[in-house]
């Protein structure tokens, strides 16, 4: 085995393991938590250690240049948005900022997929 087949057979239990945890608080946000060990009191700085988390997966991804890499991630931003203000709509508040978000991630998804698409 290379040590790229094994990172890639790594980065599948990432895959595996990540999807157990969204199936979970997808279905149990409250067993999702307590499997987690999060807290909702420190909700606010978790929250800012994923912008953080998001702030480095973006500039990665701009400095890299990859097209596909750019789609991929945008699109991820744009489900996260769109699905914050699902959640958000449906407890009655606002909506409008992230709505915007995932309207803008999704543009620049689309038009590196379009660009990708017209450079393969």
């Amino acid at each position: 085995m290379t040590l790229a087949s094994l990172a890639i057979a790594l980065s599948g239990a990432g895959v595996l393991v990540t999807g157990l945890l969204a199936a979970l608080f997808l279905r149990d946000p409250v067993a999702g938590m307590a499997a987690t060990t999060h807290r909702a009191e420190q909700l606010p700085q978790v929250m800012a250690n994923r912008y953080v988390a998001m702030l480095i997966l973006t500039v990665g991804a701009t400095i890299y240049g990859d097209l596909k890499a750019i789609a991929l991630l945008f699109g991820a931003f744009s489900y996260m948005a769109f699905h914050d203000a699902w959640i958000y709509g449906r407890a009655g508040h606002t909506v409008a900022k992230h709505i915007g978000a995932g309207v803008a991630a999704l543009s620049v998804a689309l038009v590196a997929m379009f660009a990708a698409g017209r450079s393969a």
